[in-house]
């Protein structure tokens, strides 16, 4: 079985939307998963969230293209998770869960604490923004 069969085999038996590159290093060399991981974005099986971060796709039931298996905030909070970080809601979004105000945040913003995070994740045109408390 070829590298590419492997990881790809790897990748649709988890049960997340993100897959890190170091969970499945381990089936071949770092040019080798490189490369299979380079080939599965270019074919569009999976989407490049950030560093070493990808996501996996499906197909759009109204556009019939491929698109990312999960909404930004889900992929964002799972990459959080698997990166062992620890973030909380922005100030927007704790004054919307608090019922402070009705206007519902469209920025993907969280508070990292005192913790410093420079790591850029993106899906599609989609950043998330860091705010200190």
């Amino acid at each position: 079985m070829s590298i590419e069969n492997r990881i790809v085999r790897s990748i649709r038996q988890r049960k997340g939307v993100v897959v890190l590159r170091s969970e499945v290093a381990s089936l071949g060399s770092v040019a080798q998963v490189g490369r299979v991981l380079a080939k599965l974005v270019n074919d569009g099986r999976l989407v490049r969230v950030s560093k070493g971060v990808y996501a996996k796709t499906r197909v759009n039931k109204f556009t019939g293209k491929l698109a990312p298996a999960g909404t930004f905030e889900n992929i964002a909070a799972e990459t959080f998770r698997k990166l062992g970080i620890d973030v909380q809601p922005g100030q927007l979004a704790r004054e919307y869960n608090a019922g402070l105000t009705t206007q519902i945040p469209m920025d993907g913003a969280v508070c990292t604490g005192k913790r410093r995070i420079s790591r850029k994740i993106q899906v599609g045109a989609r950043i998330v923004k860091y705010e200190k408390p």
